[in-house]
């Protein structure tokens, strides 16, 4: 059985196939509200139930504050798992869908609220397990992590998913690609805030009582910007600035919220290090760094270049070979990546507008893009069972 057989029974399934995307379109899930998030993951499962039929094993780990994450398997043709990561928060908030609903336009793409980024995602991991039974394909067992605080950086569902990856032949990630290729290096990210602080005192009576925060963090700001190096990935946003009480009062307090990518683990330890030696020019003004790297950067390594190797063999009996696309932008594979495990990225929908008022899918593309999955799906269930490929090392 070809991949385009498969994705010709996808196309004559594509009504259904963007049924499900609507649905959960249709679903806010807006990353800080949890009543919405509740009801998405309820409605989640309810479909994988319809689809898929009822797992065999299936956790529902519960963030008290966060989208809860769906750990979902269903056994195949291999003993080990193939790991599938998906999210299903969005940045969009409650209400948006009132102003912007679903549709397919007549442009050949369809649009909503997380859509590309990336509900569409889901529907592509589950339709390519749908199209591999309806052909009686083998499958290897898969394992389903739907996740509801990735857009926040992972922070609860990091520990699972890499405890769920640990003893899998490899992870797919169902975040949306680029055109027709797919994501297998993306830089780590880091958020920190920087804050000064100050002696207060009046700016005309006694400026030479105070010690300005502001005029410290501006100092800093660009001891920070300096440090960026384009020429090795590293980039440094300083996103908002805030500080001080009024025009003439010399500011007691000041901070901003800086934005750090790094394509490579040396690079973070040298922006830490930067960090630590930050100081202001008056010794009266304090510094304070709070923040994190939420993603470390995620590496074409040999591991992920083999199955790397396995999607793009697919992919050209399908449709043409894949490009392996580096990108700024973080996901849930960095985490993957960073334990040495096979990973591959950008799985999910073709289109484009991420995070943006003009978010969209390609139709014509998703039958292409679930037999890709299908395809890669099969190939791993025919690699010698159960065997994983070799860490990166």
């Amino acid at each position: 059985m070809s991949a385009k057989s498969l994705s010709t029974w996808c196309r004559g399934e594509l009504d259904e196939l963007l049924g499900d995307v609507s649905m959960l379109v249709r679903h806010e899930s807006p990353s800080g509200e949890k009543a919405l998030l509740d009801r998405t993951a309820d409605s989640i499962m309810a479909w994988l139930d319809r689809r898929l039929g009822a797992p065999d094993h299936w956790t529902r780990h519960d963030h008290a504050e966060h989208g809860d994450l769906l750990e979902v398997t269903y056994s195949g043709a291999t003993g080990a798992p193939v790991l599938m990561i998906g999210h299903y928060d969005t940045v969009w908030p409650s209400g948006t869908l009132d102003g912007w609903p679903f549709a397919v336009r007549a442009d050949g793409t369809a649009t909503g609220p997380g859509i590309y980024d990336m509900k569409a995602g889901l529907v592509t991991g589950v339709w390519a397990v749908l199209a591999l039974r309806a052909f009686d394909l083998p499958c290897p067992t898969v394992r389903f992590l739907f996740n509801g605080d990735e857009e926040l950086g992972s922070p609860k569902s990091r520990p699972h998913i890499e405890r769920a990856a640990q003893d899998c032949l490899a992870a797919l990630v169902l975040e949306p690609g680029v055109g027709w290729d797919v994501k297998t290096e993306r830089k780590g990210v880091g958020i920190f805030t920087v804050t000064t602080h100050g002696v207060e005192a009046h700016a005309g009576n006694n400026p030479t009582d105070g010690a300005s925060a502001v005029h410290a963090l501006a100092e800093i700001v660009h001891q920070l910007t300096r440090e960026a190096d384009h020429d090795r990935g590293t980039t440094i946003n300083v996103g908002t600035i805030s500080g001080g009480t009024a025009r003439n009062v010399i500011a007691g307090q000041a901070s901003c919220l800086i934005d750090i990518r790094v394509s490579e683990q040396a690079e973070a330890e040298r922006i830490d290090r930067v960090f630590a030696a930050l100081r202001a020019s008056d010794p009266r003004v304090r510094v304070r760094v709070d923040g994190r790297w939420s993603r470390p950067p995620m590496r074409l390594g040999p591991a992920s270049r083999t199955l790397f190797d396995l999607a793009n063999d697919v992919a050209t009996a399908l449709r043409a070979p894949l490009d392996p696309i580096s990108v700024g932008g973080g996901s849930d594979a960095n985490f993957v990546s960073a334990l040495g495990l096979p990973v591959l990225d950008g799985l999910g929908a073709s289109g484009g507008g991420a995070h943006a008022r003009h978010e969209h899918v390609v139709v014509d593309d998703i039958p292409d893009r679930v037999a890709l999955v299908a395809g890669l799906l099969s190939r791993l269930a025919d690699e010698p069972r159960g065997q994983r490929h070799p860490q990166d090392g």
